[in-house]
Parts: structure tokens; C-alpha cells; sequence
């Protein structure tokens, strides 16, 4: 049989293996719900952004009903709503929260396209982004975890479950994508890329994101990726290709990529009106319309005329009825809207340990004093073995962590220990690195990446973003509580490019909790914590403490924990309070020398112990705070506030900071030396403060 009589054999018998009833309701519902939202609730005022998903839709469906692992999961994008149906999500949600209403994917604060579904019993679509390209890596994260299930822990219930990750064609040419292209191949991941491929990212050609506008042919010499690519218009190839490419990664465990070409039958959203198209590309484009492709395909070979109709008419009743409930809903209780920034003992739908059943082991406050005194690096390094023995959800990665044992001997002997399944290297990407964990998270795990220094964030930032957020923006229905490691800070020289602090830039991240130990005892309490804990922590590790003879402790103990947003005073007294953390507790203590002080170590700068820092203040009647980051819009800015605020007239003389200049960190000792605060300049300030 030659191929023009293949194609068209498969053109006459629908393949059996898909529900084909399934997949023509679906596809009207979403026509229906999209007509609706243009036609009424848009002009109506009802919904303030909409997506249409027309051209789209049909091989969205189609790839979803292929998702019926227990732990599939998909991430997609805005214009993703086909794919939800397909998995089960209620229409009257999907509505309900393109209009912002109670209930729904966030209770009315997030944007009502962007998606998520926590799906106990099958497919679940992980918490969407606004953000282009941001699905892939904590799709991949996830991948990651289906792996490490089944073949580190032997779990085999794991064994055949994937990610899918969806995308635009323009969403190939951003980090995200090409740091989960890396993960997923070089690291063997069941992962699908699914690329819908409409020849434009909003007004931009597709040949502007790839070279000829087509990925998937160029990405056809990449090693270990499978390439499926063809026409998502087409009901036989887009049935015959998603079936093909999700039973590879089932089966092979291997990433693949499919890209279906689709119209975009509207514009990019509501208000585009697509100027930039000529007509021909507009005609050509609804001529390739899947729903009339469909009809043709199906009628009369799966279904009559009639039923085809009834199809039809039942969706249109039931995008009726969801629209009716989604109206019905109120708006959410403003005050509400400030619940589920952190963990407050309601637990959440999915992700984090917790939601697996975890029990942490009881801990103290009190540390044992017996033993030698170690260095930080030594404390940190005894806590993750510890906890890594006692909870096989935990796995650590980043740059140079595994054989090396990181620029900074942290994690030194933990891969030879536990394994390279639980302890690895990662490619140079810190968007993949941090994405990553956020998929792992979701799953269940407990990841702990490390970014070498504290500059090498600034590409992760999205990801670092969008993971604080994911509690709040789904109203609790996920979290992925991660622990961030991140050395930071001078040595014994600086730069612009090692030794930045900016613990402030995560504190302005809703959802991070932060850590700022500065001394061995407290670190090992901090990061016990935070690996027992339901929030994702970024956790500082300053350079300049991690082997000083003043950071040294003994090892607090097994069970030794410390709360978040607890100061602790290292000196008492009543005649100056100053507020600190980090390497600048060492100084400030050196610098109180023979006055009568309270210095208050905040330890956590989110939560800060504001009561410990107001109590002082009204007694003591003056305030110094001391940091090692710039002045402007540091975190000493947020404290004076508070003080200013609520002690004011407790104050005899002025809040007063002292910190680097606004300055990146210099490289040359001297320069540093200067621009650091030093135990004189600590001093010459006491004294000014305490002779107003």
C-alpha cells in the first residue's frame, strides 16, 4: 500500500484507541466557552483578559486525553484552557476565574488563564506562569522526580507517569526552554516538550525565535531527543503523532519533542486585532480550522450528522450553565487576600513533603555545648548528611556540588555517600537549577539547590519569583517549599561578581522566608528548619563566616532546630541597641566592647523579630543597624522604618545605619576594607550616637 493510500486509509477509520466523542465535546466546549467570552463577558466587562484558544484546541484535546498516569503532569500557558477540559477541569472554574471570582484556580488573584490543577486521582496541570518559557524547567523538575521515584526509591506505582510541558512557538527561543532541553536529555528525563507552533509570537514571525521558524527541525541532530512533527489540524496526524510521542516517553523514559503546527484564529488575546496579518494569511489560516476538519473526519465514519449536533448543542448548554454558576460566584472577602503567603497550618492540595504523610522528627531549641568547636562549613555540611540519612526525599544539587564538593567544600564526601541520584552536578543554568526544584517540590521531594554565589541568582530570578508565589496565586492549592543554599558576601577579597549580599531582593519576594545564620550553632538550627518546613527558604551562607575562628560552635545536636523570625541577643545591656546579621555580628560585638549594649543577631530577615528589636529600642532609647549590603533600599531602610514607626517617641536620638556605600563590592582588599564596615567605623558611630 503506498503512502497516498495509507493516509488516506487512516483518514477513513478513525483510530479506535481515542475517544473520539470525547475529543468533538470537548473541542466544542472550548469554542463555546471561547465565543462566549468574546461575544458577552468581554464587552460585558465580565472577564479582563482572554485568550483565545480557536485553532489550538483540537490537538490540545487530543494530547490530554493521552494523560492518564496517576502522576502525569502538565504545565502549560495561557492558552492552554483545551488541554484543562480534557483533563477534567469544571468549565464553571475555568469562567469563574477568567472573571476573578471566589473559587476557581486562585480566588480571584491571579489572571484567570493562567492555570492549575491539583488532580489527586490523575493528570494534574501544575501551576501555570504569565511568565514565557517559564513551564519547561519545573516541568522537567517533575520529570526528575518520576524518575527518582521509581529508580532510587524502587517505587514502581512511578514507573510509567511523565511531564508535558506546552508552549508557542515563541516561547522556544527563551532560557527556560533551552535549560530544560539540556536537564531532560542529558539527564535521561520523561519528559514531552510540546511545541504549538502558530507562526507568531504575538506579532513576531516565528522565523525570529528560530532559525526558518521551524524548532523541531532544528533541533533534529540534538542527541537523546525524539522528534515528532506534523500538522495539529489534521485529526489522523495529530492523534497518531501525540499518542506516538507520549507512549516513547512512557516507554524509553526519554525526552521527546512534538511540534503540531495550528492557527491562531484570533489574536494573541481579545484586544489584538491582528493588523500585522495580510489577508491571505488570515483566509489561510481559517482554512486550516480544526473543527471543520473534524466534522469531515468523523461524520459520518464515528458519528452521524445528528449526533454531531447533539454534540454540539450539549456543550453549548453546558458553557450556559457554567457561565450562570461562574456569575453566581461572589468576589472573594477582600481582607482573605492576604492568606496563604506562608504556610499557616492549612495544608495544601499538592506539593512539599508534607503532603506525602512526612512527620518531622521532634526538635529543640536548646543545642547541646559539649564537643569540639566546628567551622560553618563543617555544620552545614553534618545537617545535610543528617537529614539526607533520616528522609529520602531529599536530594541537593547546582554547580560543582558532586565529586568537587562545591566551591566552598559544603557538600565535600555527601555525593560518595548517597549517591549521584541524590547528589549531582548540574549544567551552568541557574533558571534550570531553580526550575528544577520547583517541579521536584511539586512532586514531593525536598530539593536543595545551590547557587555558587549570591550574584548567580540573577538568571533564576523568574523561577525564584514564581516559586514564592505559588502558594498565594493558587489560593493553597499548591506550594513547593524548596531550600535555597546561597554563599554570599566578602572574603578576604571582593568583587562584583562573588561577593554580593542583597539578602533584601528576597525578602521583597513574597513567599521566601530567609535565612541569614551567622555563626555555625545557628546554621545548623536554621537549615534543620528549613528542611522540616513547609515554605520554600533561601538560605545565606556568608563566605567570610564559613571558616572564621568567631562563626565556630560545637555541634548543637541532632535534634537542634531554630525558629524563623527569632533575634538572639549575643550581647545585653542598656545604653544602645544595635540591630545586625551575617558577618557584621562578629564586628558589632567587637565594636560594643566595654559599653553597655544590646546587639541583637536577627538571624532571619524573613520574618525579622520586630518585637525583639522594638523591646530594646524602648529601653535602651537608641538604635544603630549595621549591614554589609548598600544602603539604599537595604534591609536596615525596612527596620528603621518599623522603629521610626512604632518607638518613635521612645527614641533620644535618631535611627541610624551604617553600611556599604552604594557601591558594587571592590576587588582590591584595601577598597573592601574601606568600604565594609569595620569594627572602628562600628565604633566612631556608637560613640556619635551615645554622646546626642
Amino acid at each position: 500500500m503506498d503512502q497516498v493510500a495509507v493516509k488516506s486509509h487512516e483518514r477513513n477509520s478513525p483510530d479506535d484507541r481515542v475517544d473520539w466523542r470525547k475529543a468533538a465535546y470537548f473541542l466544542h466546549l472550548s469554542r463555546a466557552l471561547d465565543e462566549m467570552e468574546e461575544k458577552r463577558l468581554v464587552p460585558e466587562k465580565k472577564v479582563l483578559y482572554q485568550f483565545s484558544a480557536r485553532g489550538h484546541d483540537m490537538a490540545q484535546i487530543l494530547l490530554g486525553m493521552q494523560l492518564t498516569g496517576l502522576h502525569d503532569a502538565t504545565c502549560g500557558y495561557y492558552r492552554s484552557r483545551p488541554l484543562l477540559l480534557s483533563l477534567g477541569v469544571n468549565p464553571a472554574d475555568a469562567l469563574g476565574s477568567a472573571m476573578g471570582r471566589a473559587g476557581g484556580y486562585s480566588d480571584g488573584r491571579d489572571i484567570g488563564v493562567v492555570f492549575n490543577y491539583p488532580n489527586l486521582s490523575g493528570a494534574s496541570a501544575l501551576p501555570m506562569c504569565g511568565g514565557v518559557g517559564a513551564q519547561y524547567t519545573p516541568t522537567a523538575g517533575w520529570a526528575q522526580a518520576m524518575k527518582y521515584y521509581s529508580t532510587t526509591l524502587g517505587r514502581k506505582e512511578y514507573d510509567r507517569d511523565i511531564g508535558v510541558a506546552l508552549g508557542g512557538d515563541g516561547s522556544v527561543a527563551s532560557n527556560g526552554f533551552w535549560a530544560a532541553i539540556t536537564a531532560a536529555t542529558t539527564q535521561s528525563l520523561p519528559m514531552l516538550f510540546y511545541v504549538e507552533d502558530n507562526g507568531f509570537g504575538i506579532s513576531v514571525p516565528s522565523t525570529m525565535q528560530t532559525p526558518g521558524g521551524n524548532i523541531a527541525a532544528n533541533l533534529a541532530s540534538w542527541k537523546d531527543l525524539k522528534i515528532f512533527d506534523g500538522d495539529g489540524c489534521d485529526p489522523a496526524e495529530a492523534a497518531r503523532l501525540s499518542q506516538e510521542a507520549v507512549t516513547y516517553v512512557r516507554d524509553k523514559r526519554k525526552p521527546a519533542l512534538l511540534r503540531l503546527t495550528v492557527p491562531r484564529l484570533q489574536g494573541h488575546s481579545f484586544q489584538d486585532t491582528q493588523t500585522y496579518k495580510s489577508e491571505d494569511i488570515v483566509r489561510q489560516e481559517w482554512e486550516r480550522d480544526p473543527l471543520p476538519r473534524l466534522k469531515e473526519y468523523l461524520v459520518p465514519a464515528v458519528m452521524t450528522a445528528d449526533e454531531w449536533e447533539d454534540t454540539q448543542g450539549k456543550a453549548r448548554e453546558a458553557a450556559e450553565t457554567a457561565r450562570e454558576a461562574a456569575e453566581g460566584r461572589p468576589v472573594a472577602d477582600p481582607p482573605t487576600v492576604t492568606n496563604h503567603v506562608f504556610f499557616n497550618g492549612e495544608m495544601q492540595v499538592m506539593g512539599g513533603q508534607y503532603r506525602a504523610g512526612y512527620v518531622p522528627p521532634a526538635g529543640s531549641e536548646i543545642p547541646e555545648t559539649s564537643g569540639p568547636r566546628i567551622n560553618m562549613v563543617t555544620a552545614i555540611r553534618k545537617t545535610l548528611d543528617l537529614e539526607m540519612s533520616i528522609n529520602d526525599r531529599v536530594v541537593i544539587f547546582g554547580e560543582d556540588i558532586g565529586p568537587k564538593g562545591g566551591v566552598h567544600a559544603v557538600t565535600l564526601g555527601l555525593q560518595e555517600k548517597f549517591g549521584s541520584e541524590r547528589v549531582f552536578d548540574t549544567s551552568l543554568s541557574e533558571e534550570g537549577i531553580i526550575g528544577r526544584a520547583v517541579g521536584m517540590a511539586l512532586a514531593g521531594l525536598v530539593p536543595v539547590p545551590e547557587i555558587q554565589f549570591r550574584k548567580y541568582a540573577e538568571p533564576a530570578t523568574e523561577q525564584i519569583n514564581d516559586c514564592g508565589t505559588i502558594r498565594w496565586r493558587t489560593n493553597n492549592r499548591f506550594a513547593a517549599p524548596i531550600v535555597v543554599r546561597m554563599p554570599g558576601g566578602f572574603f578576604k577579597c571582593g568583587d562584583p561578581w562573588h561577593s554580593q549580599t542583597n539578602e533584601v531582593a528576597f525578602v521583597h519576594q513574597p513567599g521566601w522566608k530567609v535565612a541569614v545564620p551567622s555563626n555555625a550553632e545557628d546554621a545548623v538550627g536554621l537549615l534543620r528548619t528549613s528542611l522540616r518546613g513547609n515554605d520554600p527558604v533561601i538560605f545565606f551562607e556568608h563566605r567570610a563566616m564559613l571558616d572564621h575562628a568567631w562563626a565556630r560552635r560545637p555541634y548543637p545536636g541532632d535534634n537542634f532546630t531554630l525558629p524563623f523570625g527569632k533575634a538572639k541577643f549575643t550581647r545585653t545591656g542598656s545604653d544602645i541597641t544595635i540591630v545586625t546579621w551575617g558577618a557584621m555580628v562578629q564586628r558589632c560585638e567587637d565594636a560594643a566592647e566595654g559599653i553597655s549594649a544590646d546587639v541583637i543577631d536577627l538571624r532571619t530577615l524573613m520574618p525579622w523579630d520586630q518585637d525583639a528589636v522594638l523591646s530594646s529600642v524602648r529601653k535602651t532609647r537608641r538604635c544603630l543597624i549595621v549591614h554589609e549590603d548598600l544602603g539604599s533600599a537595604g534591609f536596615g531602610a525596612e527596620i528603621s522604618a518599623v522603629v521610626a514607626d512604632k518607638a518613635f517617641m521612645d527614641l533620644d536620638a535618631p535611627v541610624s545605619r551604617l553600611t556599604m556605600p552604594d557601591i558594587p563590592s571592590p576587588h582590591n582588599p584595601v577598597l573592601l576594607d574601606w568600604a565594609v564596615p569595620s569594627v572602628e567605623r562600628i565604633a566612631k558611630r556608637i560613640a556619635e550616637l551615645l554622646e546626642f
